[in-house]
C-alpha cells in the first residue's frame, strides 16, 4: 500500500531572504502575471520566482540557476534531520472559521493502475508538459499534491493534534485571511509511527492531478536517462495528507458558464429540459443556493439554470435512474454525481457541447464564484451558467475506488495549499 517518508526539507532562511509571509505564493496555476509581478516586487525571493518562471529565453533553465544561487547563498537551507511536517489552515468558508490540518511528507508515486493511489479528475496535457519541463530543471517539488486517506479511527490524526499543541515553527496570515501554520517533526520515534499507520492505506488525490502524473513522468524519465534508479527520491514527491474525515474539508462547487453558442433560446431548452427535470422560475437570484442547498439535503440532483437580470430555473431531476440507461457503463457513483446529471443530460444532449469540447473549453467556462456566474450573464459575456451544490467527499471517494475519473473540474477543495513553506529537492 502507501509508502511515505521523512525527507530533508528545503525551506527559506527568513534571517537571509526575509518574512515567510512575502516568500510564500498560492498554487501557480491560480495567479495571474499581475499578482505574479506584485509577489516578485514584495520580495524578489518569492517562490514564484521559482514555480512560475518567466524571466529569459528558457524560464526553466533560469529557474534552475535560482534555485543553486539561493542554496549557495544560504536564502534557502536544507533540513539537518529528515523530517514530517504537520501544516495547518485557518480559513473562513460559508460564514464560518474552520481549520484544517494534515500531514507533509514524501509519497512513493504508483501508477494508478497499482490502486494505491487513486484519481479522479482528467487532467490536460499542456499543464503536464510545463511542470514536467520545470522538474527536469529544477530537480524539485516547490509545491505539494493534496491527498486524502481513509482512517476511521482517526488515529494518525490524533497523533497530529498532538504534534501541533505547541507554538508553530512558522506562522502567517496571507491576504485571503487564511492562517497558516507548520511544525517540523524530527523524532524518529513519531516518524515511525505515522509512517507506519500508512501501511495499509490508499491515497485519493483531491488536488494536484497534473503533478502527480508529472511526477510518474519524471520519474520515468530519470531511470530511462539513468539519472535515478528504482527506490532513488525521484520515485518520491511531496505531498499533503489529510483524514477523509477531517472536519474541516470544505468541497467548493464549480459552475459551468456557457459563452458563444451559434443560437441559444432559452425556452427550446427549457422545453427540452422537461422531459427529465421538474422547472421552476425564479425572477431574482436572491436564495438560489440555498435553495439548491435544500435540494441536496432531500437527495435531489438540482441546478440553477441562469439566464440573465436574475431570473433563474430551478432545475430538479425528476428520476435518478434515468442515468442508468445514459450512462450505462460507469459505476453507480459516476451515474449520480451531479456533474455527470448535468452534462450527459443537458450541456451533451441539449446543448451539444461534448467532451472534448468541453476539454478545450470551447464554449464553457468553469468559475467557483457563484456571483461571477451570474455577473457574466448578466454582462453578456455569457448566454447562460448552471449553478451547481458542491460534489461530496464521500462522492470522490466512491468514484475513485471504482478506478473511474468525474469530468474536469468537478471539485474545488478549499483553501488551496501554499506555496514556499517547505520544499522537496529530490537528492
Amino acid at each position: 500500500m502507501a509508502q511515505i517518508s521523512a525527507f530533508k526539507g528545503l525551506r527559506f532562511n527568513t534571517e537571509a531572504a526575509g518574512n515567510i509571509k512575502s516568500l510564500c505564493c498560492p498554487p501557480y496555476d491560480i495567479i495571474n502575471e499581475e499578482q505574479r509581478l506584485e509577489f516578485l516586487k514584495n520580495n524578489e525571493c518569492n517562490i514564484i520566482r521559482l514555480e512560475l518562471p518567466k524571466d529569459g529565453e528558457n524560464p526553466y533553465a533560469v529557474a534552475s540557476d535560482v534555485l543553486k544561487a539561493w542554496e549557495d547563498k544560504g536564502i534557502l537551507m536544507r533540513e539537518a534531520k529528515p523530517a514530517l511536517y504537520v501544516y495547518e489552515e485557518e480559513f473562513t468558508a460559508y460564514g464560518n472559521r474552520n481549520s484544517i490540518k494534515g500531514l507533509i511528507c514524501r509519497l512513493k508515486v504508483e501508477e494508478f493502475s497499482k490502486g494505491v493511489v487513486l484519481p479522479h479528475e482528467f487532467t490536460l496535457s499542456k499543464a503536464k508538459e510545463d511542470r514536467l519541463n520545470l522538474m527536469k530543471a529544477t530537480n524539485c517539488n516547490f509545491s505539494q499534491i493534496y491527498g486524502l486517506y481513509m482512517d476511521e479511527e482517526h488515529t494518525s490524526l490524533a497523533t497530529i493534534d498532538a504534534l501541533s499543541k505547541g507554538a508553530p515553527d512558522m506562522e502567517f496570515t496571507d491576504e485571503d485571511n487564511i492562517t497558516h501554520r507548520m511544525w517540523i517533526v524530527t523524532d524518529e520515534e513519531t516518524i515511525t509511527k505515522l509512517v507506519t499507520d500508512f501501511d495499509d492505506r490508499k491515497i485519493y488525490i483531491a488536488d494536484g492531478h497534473h503533478r502527480y502524473e508529472t511526477a510518474l513522468n519524471y520519474r520515468n524519465y530519470c531511470r530511462e536517462q539513468g539519472i535515478s534508479k528504482e527506490g532513488d527520491a525521484q520515485d518520491y514527491q511531496m505531498i499533503f495528507l489529510c483524514d477523509m474525515g477531517h472536519p474541516g474539508l470544505v468541497v467548493f462547487p464549480t459552475h459551468r458558464i456557457v459563452r458563444d453558442l451559434n443560437t441559444f433560446d432559452k425556452d427550446t431548452v427549457l422545453a427540452k429540459c422537461e422531459e427529465y427535470f421538474d422547472v421552476e422560475k425564479f425572477a431574482t437570484a436572491d436564495g438560489m443556493e440555498k435553495i439548491l442547498s435544500e435540494k441536496d439535503a432531500e437527495g435531489k440532483k438540482a441546478f440553477g439554470f441562469y439566464t440573465g437580470k436574475g431570473e433563474w430555473y430551478l432545475l430538479t431531476l425528476k428520476d435518478i435512474s434515468v442515468m442508468d440507461t445514459v450512462l450505462p457503463d460507469m459505476c453507480t457513483a459516476s451515474r449520480q454525481l451531479d456533474v455527470s446529471v448535468l452534462h450527459s443530460l443537458i450541456l451533451e444532449k441539449i446543448f451539444g457541447i461534448d467532451k472534448e469540447n468541453m476539454a478545450q473549453q470551447i464554449n464553457l467556462t468553469y468559475t467557483k464564484f457563484f456571483e461571477e456566474a451570474l455577473s457574466v450573464v448578466d454582462s453578456g459575456k455569457a448566454q447562460c451558467s448552471f449553478v451547481l451544490n458542491p460534489t461530496k467527499v464521500t462522492e470522490i471517494r466512491d468514484v475513485a475506488s471504482a478506478g473511474e475519473k468525474m469530468p474536469q473540474k468537478s471539485t474545488y477543495f478549499y483553501p488551496k495549499m501554499i506555496t514556499g513553506m517547505v520544499m522537496n529537492k529530490l537528492d
